[in-house]
């Protein structure tokens, strides 16, 4: 059974916009996912974080894998590209989120879906809103959510 998953990337140290390309490659390369669409990149300025901006974007997947053999999937996918965990919220190489699986909720230690914030970041919002539409969360319309972040800084990359 293939279900259809988003995917938030994003990196801000190092080659951040090679990287976020090349995991979307790894991404694409992974048993039991296939990649359907990717957003254009955007340019954000950290929120709750310090360093340079980031560069982001989401993809959706369709992917034969369970929530957890997918996280497991993108935990690895990071690691390979240098991902450290020193303290919550430090800039990264990389950082894959499973923003959406299906229309499942799941609330364990290990894994939130839909995850938390994502209403709360426009960097997710506006990638999000250019591959799935005028989506709506349990929070609202991506339109709405986009209105209430117009404060963060996001910018397209050419």
């Amino acid at each position: 059974m293939s279900i259809l998953a988003h995917i938030g990337l994003g990196a801000n140290l190092g080659a951040a916009r090679e990287t976020v390309q090349a995991a979307l490659n790894d991404l694409a390369a992974e048993p039991g996912i296939e990649l359907v669409k990717v957003a254009p990149l955007y340019s954000s300025a950290p929120i709750d974080s310090s360093g340079p901006n980031y560069i982001n974007t989401v993809a959706s997947i369709h992917t034969s894998l369970s929530p957890e053999q997918l996280l497991a999937a993108l935990q690895k996918i990071e690691l390979h590209h240098g991902r450290e965990r020193p303290y919550v919220n430090a800039p990264r190489t990389l950082d894959l989120d499973l923003l959406l699986y299906d229309k499942i909720t799941l609330n364990t230690p290990m894994l939130t879906i839909p995850h938390p914030r994502m209403h709360l970041r426009a960097f997710v919002l506006q990638p999000l809103r250019d591959i799935a539409g005028n989506m709506t969360l349990s929070q609202g319309s991506l339109d709405t959510l986009l209105g209430q972040c117009k404060d963060q800084g996001l910018s397209p990359l050419p």
